[in-house]
């Protein structure tokens, strides 16, 4: 068995009162409950990475990760925000890091791991345009990113 580890990002890009920003423990909570069948989730201790994720990796794929990943986001955000809420657009954007790490902390992503930033933005497409998403990915190896949405 080949253990896979994911660090998770928060970007929360919504001025919309009406959504609230999750802490950084609630924002784990999503992922420890909504994963306790496929993998080992934890808050760490790092000033951009929230969540730590270990899974099997000949069971899933990063990308179905990433999958995974948006809809436990967007079932919880579903739970909690009331009916006449615009729902965020909910991204989660991987890439395999190929580079020495910047620090030997254990909540830093080291190489040959993923990163993942979760991004909850009102519009997708005007969120990836402004990172430029399809230049970087086009200019990376075929299967070191991913791009999960949920609409």
């Amino acid at each position: 068995m080949t253990t896979t580890r994911m660090l998770l990002s928060h970007n929360f890009d919504i001025a919309d009162a009406a959504i609230p920003a999750l802490s950084r423990a609630a924002f784990t909570d999503v992922f420890v409950q909504a994963l306790e069948d496929c993998g080992v989730c934890r808050l760490v201790d790092n000033a951009h990475w929230v969540v730590e994720v270990r899974f099997e990796g000949n069971q899933f794929t990063p990308a179905q990760m990433g999958d995974r990943y948006v809809q436990a986001l967007a079932s919880a955000r579903r739970s909690t925000l009331t009916a006449n809420t615009k729902f965020p657009e909910i991204l989660a954007l991987g890439g395999l890091k190929s580079t020495p790490p910047m620090s030997d902390s254990p909540g830093a992503l080291q190489m040959n791991e993923w990163g993942v930033d979760i991004v909850e933005t009102v519009n997708a497409d005007a969120f990836l345009n402004g990172l430029g998403w399809d230049g970087t990915f086009s200019s990376r190896a075929p299967g070191t990113v991913f791009k999960s949405v949920f609409r």
